[in-house]
């Protein structure tokens, strides 16, 4: 996919890193002149870098948003990034915008002009869905505000270790770990595909567990998590 991203802050650089990773073709658009210096030290050589305003139907276009698949607006204002979705969405037909949303009380604004609106308080059961991949779930998170954290743990599979091919794996129900409040396990991934988790859903030994937690939680996340070799 072809990928425009609005604003080369945190936000947008992560985004950009982590998208070029894959294989995805990205661009990204910044204003500031110091902003753009430092992107192009750190971000990789294959990422195009547009100088200009977001906002402006040039930049757009010197971006190739003509063939975009997917145009992000990742800038600290709720007006710049609904203008720039909606000159990409009507102007250069992007098929699909997303903004990030700094006030949760504009999301239905940006939802009733056809734009996906990511934040917080939405981010985890909306999105994660539509992208398979674990690299997408950090990309998407990190368009939230606030003090959120993903927290991926491999489950250690003692079995792995010994060659013991002929124990059966036991299993541990989600209902039944209890993880610190301001925490939530959201999904598990297991092999190529990644999970969305119930209460019934059933954790294994090799499992790669998704947490999303508040800041200053994740020792104590992992703690838990990685006993569970004992108990499952």
């Amino acid at each position: 996919m072809y990928i425009i991203i609005n604003g080369g802050g945190k936000v947008g650089e992560y985004l950009a890193t982590k998208l070029s990773s894959g294989r995805h073709d990205v661009a990204i658009i910044e204003q500031n002149d110091k902003r753009l210096d430092r992107l192009i030290l750190t971000l990789p050589g294959k990422v195009l870098m547009v100088h200009g305003d977001g906002c402006d139907s040039q930049y757009l276009g010197d971006a190739g948003a003509e063939n975009a698949d997917i145009f992000v607006a990742t800038t600290g204002s709720d007006d710049v990034n609904l203008v720039s979705c909606e000159i990409a969405r009507l102007v250069f037909n992007v098929p699909r915008t997303i903004a990030r949303v700094n006030n949760p009380k504009n999301e239905k604004i940006f939802r009733r002009m056809g734009i996906e609106a990511v934040s917080s308080t939405s981010v985890i059961t909306r999105l994660i869905e539509s992208e398979a991949t674990f690299g997408a779930v950090h990309a998407i998170m990190s368009l939230t505000q606030g003090d959120l954290v993903v927290t991926e743990v491999n489950i250690p599979n003692p079995s792995a270790m010994t060659n013991s091919l002929d124990e059966k794996p036991r299993g541990r129900k989600v209902a039944d770990i209890s993880l610190p409040e301001g925490s939530l396990l959201v999904a598990v991934g297991r092999g190529e595909s990644l999970e969305i988790v119930k209460g019934a859903t059933t954790l294994y030994p090799g499992d790669l567990v998704i947490v999303v937690h508040k800041e200053g939680l994740e020792t104590e996340v992992k703690d838990i998590l990685l006993a569970l070799q004992g108990g499952v």
